[in-house]
């Protein structure tokens, strides 16, 4: 199998300035990630777990204090300009130039990358309800974040990151939003998307892998169809818990693999709100 994304033992750790004598805090652990071609992750985790720092890293705009990442085969503090023509990303803070209109953001884009589509760009803004002829600095953060993802996806990358793409969107447009994104042609297959929110509910219909952190390590990745089928809550004071992934204090449940604990077998499945609560217990 192909891997778009891998990370092996990638760490992040910083001192705290306020106090020299202080211990690092780390804020990757050991992360270890093999993301197949294809794939759309979505990574979850409570604010402050190391959503958008995992993505600067694995993009080589964060040096990790230790270990290392790949993407599209290559080390990303590397990137060659072929790989970087191939990726695609939208940061949780756009960066846009203000004083350009969305248009001319795509024409900018469009004279430094030749792969750019502009009638597909032009067509996805419309879309989404994106006023192209309004500069940046007018528009509201919602459609900001929208003209981030437009421009990220002008060129039509293999390998696309989203951190909190739909963050400042209302509910209607968040899901208006994801099903325009995600429902766009491709005109090479596959692509592979690794897209971050806390909106759950946003990404449970559009993901095939969920990768969740907390406290800036893997708790779970796995693919969407398996954890539905096979995770399943049981009472915590049922005996012999093999199979055992997490413990809730809370309610006092156990998260198992019902493949390893065949008295599991009857329990109802998951929702992905449900398991976010169990592993961020």
């Amino acid at each position: 199998m192909t891997h778009a994304i891998e990370a092996r033992q990638l760490s992040l750790s910083f001192n705290n300035e306020a106090d020299w004598g202080a211990a690092r805090s780390r804020v990757l652990d050991r992360i270890d990630l093999a993301v197949p071609e294809g794939a759309v992750v979505g990574l979850v985790g409570r604010n402050g777990a190391g959503k958008s720092t995992l993505m600067r890293c694995l993009l080589g705009l964060t040096t990790p204090s230790e270990g290392e990442a790949r993407l599209l085969g290559e080390p990303s503090r590397a990137l060659t300009d072929a790989v970087r023509e191939r990726l695609g990303y939208a940061a949780q803070t756009p960066d846009l130039f203000p004083r350009l209109t969305g248009r001319e953001h795509l024409q900018e884009m469009a004279a430094v990358y030749p792969g750019v589509h502009l009638r597909d760009a032009i067509a996805l803004a419309a879309r989404l309800d994106l006023p192209l002829g309004r500069r940046a600095d007018a528009l509201s953060l919602g459609d900001q974040q929208k003209l981030a993802v437009v421009l990220a996806l002008a060129h039509d990358p293999d390998l696309l990151l989203l951190d909190e793409p739909v963050a400042s969107l209302d509910p209607i447009s968040r899901r208006d939003f994801m099903r325009a994104l995600f429902t766009l042609r491709r005109r090479v297959e596959p692509r592979t998307v690794l897209v971050s929110s806390h909106l759950l509910s946003d990404l449970e219909r559009v993901v095939s892998h969920v990768l969740f952190l907390r406290e800036g390590r893997v708790q779970l990745f796995v693919e969407w169809d398996e954890a539905m089928e096979h995770l399943r809550c049981v009472p915590a004071e049922q005996p012999e818990p093999g199979g055992l992934h997490w413990s809730a204090a809370q309610g006092g449940r156990l998260l198992v693999d019902r493949r390893q604990r065949p008295d599991a077998a009857g329990q109802p499945g998951l929702g992905m709100e449900d398991l976010l609560e169990l592993l961020n217990t």
